[in-house]
């Protein structure tokens, strides 16, 4: 078959290739790897030990885990809302008749974006901090200074105080895959929706969410997928703490395997990170689907 091809177009093809080998090489090997990986006893050496499904039961039983697996499953929760939810208005907003200066709002909207998480967690600790943070600062100048709280080092508050950064980072993001959905959109519709009495909300909820479903169902999975194996923010504020109040999957994971040289059991959070984070993104889907097929959408 390769030989009727011609040698330019051998070229084309071995070249269209590069892609697909690439996607399987950083996807699917190292997936099978920590599944191999995770049937054995390892300390990181070259000695590993079989010990079948070990780790697994492990993990089954594991409370900090499953503790962090509920952590992750609020913070998906969070992030909907307030990343492709506050978007998602954001973006009506923006494209309204009365909104001026369009392309500025989309530009520095996803500037927060491009920062490194790093970045954004230290900001936000500097943020948060007691002594010499803006909000601590900001309470007392108002004269609510029994207000002022420890914020990363209260057991209640701190996952809410992690999830702020997360949100605020990634509306902008948002925003321009709804910008996107929304402009092709037909502006006839919105003018005949318009003169048959509809208000804006209407025209949001009947008009422009059932005609955009698909790219809602592309910023749902990107926002689950992404903060089911959310890391750099959290590692740089708060290290999971105070105790595990804020531990979440991919950093207790982290911990498991560098902290404590346990890749063995490191590799099986991994593979259950994968599986959960799977079955959170389906559940959604068919979550969406069914709230949609109810409003007479296909």
């Amino acid at each position: 078959m390769l030989k009727a091809i011609k040698p330019k177009m051998r070229t084309v093809v071995a070249l269209l290739f590069i892609p697909v080998v690439w996607y399987v090489f950083s996807v699917f090997v190292p997936l099978v790897t920590a599944l191999f990986y995770s049937f054995f006893e390892w300390k990181g050496g070259p000695n590993k030990t079989f010990n079948g499904l070990a780790n697994y039961s492990r993990l089954v039983s594991d409370g900090t885990f499953w503790q962090a697996v509920w952590h992750n499953l609020l913070i998906v929760l969070v992030c909907i809302i307030g990343q492709v939810g506050i978007a998602f208005i954001l973006v009506l907003m923006v494209q309204s008749r009365l909104a001026k200066l369009k392309g500025v709002h989309r530009t520095f909207g996803f500037f927060p974006s491009t920062i490194s998480a790093v970045y954004i967690g230290l900001i936000w600790t500097m943020i948060f901090d007691y002594k010499r943070g803006i909000l601590n600062w900001f309470l007392e100048t108002t004269g609510h200074a029994d207000a002022a709280r420890v914020w990363l080092n209260e057991p209640s508050l701190v996952l809410g105080c992690v999830s702020i950064p997360l949100v605020w980072q990634y509306i902008g993001y948002y925003m321009v895959i709804l910008f996107a959905a929304i402009a092709a959109v037909d502006k006839e519709i919105f003018e005949v929706a318009e003169l048959d009495g509809a208000n804006a909300f209407q025209r949001a909820i009947y008009i422009v969410l059932p005609l955009i479903k698909n790219m809602i169902m592309v910023c749902l999975t990107l926002c689950i997928s992404g903060n089911m194996k959310v890391f750099d923010h959290i590692y740089t504020m708060t290290a999971g703490g105070p105790g595990t109040s804020s531990m979440v999957m991919a950093l207790y994971g982290y911990k498991v395997s560098f902290e404590q040289s346990n890749m063995g059991y490191g590799s099986a959070i991994s593979v259950g990170i994968f599986v959960i984070s799977l079955v959170v993104i389906q559940g959604s889907r068919a979550l969406v689907n069914l709230a949609m097929k109810d409003k007479g959408v296909e």
